[in-house]
């Protein structure tokens, strides 16, 4: 599949990493930061979503996407594990779920930009999924320099693979089932950001507490993704 992704905010915050073990099946271990695991909230905007070779699909090639997600390694290839990825679009949680067995839920949401300054809304609607509600604002400012391997930034953002072990991230985790999928791009031309507005549920929607403090924000430009194989590890 090809798309492009904007509009996108990491927010990331520190976490013991005792809090995240139970989030993830016994096979994955935690991707730490000097001995620190991260927690990630991140709105997006997918669009130009088409497969390879072929046009994209009017009314099935744009979605708003919120994701919580946190890092993960295999054999030494980290990635990234989500706890949940709330869209806008029926039919691509429907085929996200079934066909790339990740935990994708139903949602409303928008994420709108006026005047340099980014808002996004969101309400999770999954059915039997707890309840979530979302709502950031925030603001671009200077570009920052290539983030480097071996920095937060890098270790945060530059990410090209992804875990999953079905829909229920719950139930699944537990199961003997474990994909790995490969994401290409171009590395991330990262900017500093400043919130104005953070209201969320989405962690404490999975049982994990309350944020201690603000966010480490990096907004991010556009930018064009391949995603390539799943493949059972």
């Amino acid at each position: 599949m090809r798309q492009r992704w904007s509009n996108l905010l990491f927010a990331h915050w520190p976490v013991a990493p005792e809090i995240l073990r139970p989030y993830l099946p016994a096979r994955l271990e935690l991707d730490l930061f000097e001995g620190q695991a991260w927690l990630g909230v991140v709105p997006f905007t997918m669009s130009h979503i088409r497969p390879l070779g072929l046009p994209a699909v009017p009314g099935l090639s744009a979605l708003h996407e919120l994701n919580v997600r946190t890092y993960a390694r295999l054999d030494g290839v980290p990635g990234v594990w989500f706890l949940s990825l709330d869209a806008t679009q029926p039919l691509g949680v429907w085929a996200a779920r079934t066909l790339f067995h990740l935990p994708y839920l139903h949602a409303r949401m928008s994420l709108t930009e006026t005047d340099g300054h980014f808002r996004a809304v969101a309400e999770r609607t999954h059915r039997g999924a707890a309840p979530a509600t979302f709502a950031a604002t925030w603001t671009p400012g200077a570009a920052l320099p290539w983030a480097r391997p071996g920095t937060l930034p890098h270790f945060l953002t530059e990410r090209y693979h992804l875990y999953t072990a079905g829909p229920d991230v719950q139930a699944h985790r537990h199961g003997p089932d474990l994909w790995r999928g490969h994401l290409w791009h171009e590395p991330w031309q990262l900017r500093e950001a400043t919130l104005q507005e953070w209201d969320s549920t989405l962690l404490e929607s999975h049982g994990l507490p309350t944020p201690a403090g603000p966010p480490l924000l990096y907004a991010a430009e556009p930018l064009d993704v391949t995603v390539r194989e799943l493949r059972r590890v």
